[in-house]
């Protein structure tokens, strides 16, 4: 069996044949991005690179007959999230690269995975594909909320059987967190984490300004505050160094979470109150469960919350934190490690730690979900 995998990122693909057992002789992979490239071949070193797909000719593979061609479609063109200029993007025009070479090498079997996207962009697709496309939503399979398109000729594609993953069965304990950071040279050791939302190639970014070198964990000291009051000074970061004026935390619609005491009294549970583009202005995180603190002053982002399932992960800069501990004074957050996006996307523990932490993340929220591809390529027949 010889692959063709077009926008391979980190081969999520060979990942997938490889999972299911599927044996192959080739995996010829098509990628422009050099740390995506270093990953793969570190975990595939027999796997053949072969460039720009706007570089690929149909004669370059002589006489082999390809048996699989699959691809991931730069998708920003299309998404919701993004834009949404359609096939005027470059980025989605190259979505005609996958079918001038599927139509030239005519495969076996091919499989294509796009965002969702407006009906008629989705439309103009299908009819180039031939097929209708299978929409699947990686939370069967994951602790991550992942809607995506899948246009294959792999015939008898189901709906996967909900395998109920929560964002919580993704995370690693205080000393795993531990373990991780000092793997990697990091001096500063931290703890505990929660679930995600759907990973993006811009989750790479730390909290703030500050890149994610290490395990950034935020801690802030209770004060009391009018929960009427927008801009009241409820908190003072312990972790910042500077000025006092740098250190302060406000509530409700500032820059940062308020905290909660339901009442006063330094009795009740502790709750932390991100702002959110909804009637009530706010959602309520409890410990132990995990947020979306990306913009924090956005007046249009909801959907902070994430009890259960991770956002989707993908390439922009998303915040996802995990509120750890909460005393009568103090809580702390932190960001989801590297290894937890990793599990997110259903790929090998320390697949990706060949590069720094900013390409882990941004590598992982452009990848695929792998136990969705498996469970497409599981119904080939060889």
């Amino acid at each position: 069996m010889k692959v063709l995998s077009l926008f391979d990122g980190m081969s999520c693909g060979q990942i997938a044949l490889n999972r299911l057992g599927i044996e192959y002789d080739t995996y010829y992979a098509s990628e422009i991005d050099k740390w995506a490239i270093q990953v793969a071949k570190a975990n595939y070193p027999n796997m053949i690179h072969i460039g720009d797909v706007t570089k690929i000719q149909a004669s370059d593979f002589g006489d082999e007959k390809i048996d699989l061609i699959m691809a991931g479609s730069p998708c920003q063109g299309f998404s919701f999230a993004g834009k949404q200029l359609n096939f005027d993007d470059p980025r989605s025009k190259l979505f005609f690269e996958f079918v001038r070479l599927v139509k030239k090498l005519k495969p076996k079997y091919f499989l294509l995975e796009n965002v969702n996207m407006k009906k008629e962009y989705k439309d103009v697709i299908t009819e180039q594909m031939g097929v209708e496309p299978i929409d699947i939503n990686s939370s069967l399979l994951s602790g991550q909320n992942r809607r995506r398109l899948y246009w294959t000729n792999i015939p008898n594609i189901t709906m996967p059987e909900d395998k109920g993953i929560n964002i919580k069965d993704i995370l690693l304990s205080g000393d795993e967190v531990a373990d991780t950071v000092a793997m990697q040279g990091k001096k500063t050791i931290k703890k505990d984490i929660e679930k995600s939302h759907c990973l993006l190639a811009r989750d790479y970014k730390g909290f703030g300004n500050q890149g994610m070198t290490g395990i950034r964990k935020r801690s802030v000291t209770l004060r009391d505050f009018n929960k009427n009051s927008l801009c009241h000074h409820v908190a003072d970061a312990s972790d910042i160094n500077g000025h006092d004026s740098i250190k302060r935390v406000y509530g409700e619609l500032g820059k940062s979470p308020t905290l909660n005491a339901h009442g006063g009294g330094n009795t009740e549970p502790k709750v932390l109150q991100v702002s959110e583009a909804t009637k009530k202005g706010y959602t309520e995180i409890s410990k132990g469960d995990c947020f979306d603190y990306t913009f924090p002053n956005s007046k249009t982002r909801r959907g902070r919350n994430m009890k259960d399932k991770s956002n989707c992960l993908t390439a922009a800069n998303y915040d996802y934190m995990v509120l750890e501990d909460v005393t009568d004074t103090d809580y702390q957050y932190r960001k989801l490690t590297p290894l937890e996006c990793e599990r997110l996307q259903t790929v090998p523990d320390n697949y990706t730690n060949h590069v720094s932490n900013t390409q882990r993340y941004k590598m992982l929220g452009n990848g695929w979900t792998v136990d969705v591809i498996c469970h497409i390529l599981k119904n080939m027949e060889l």
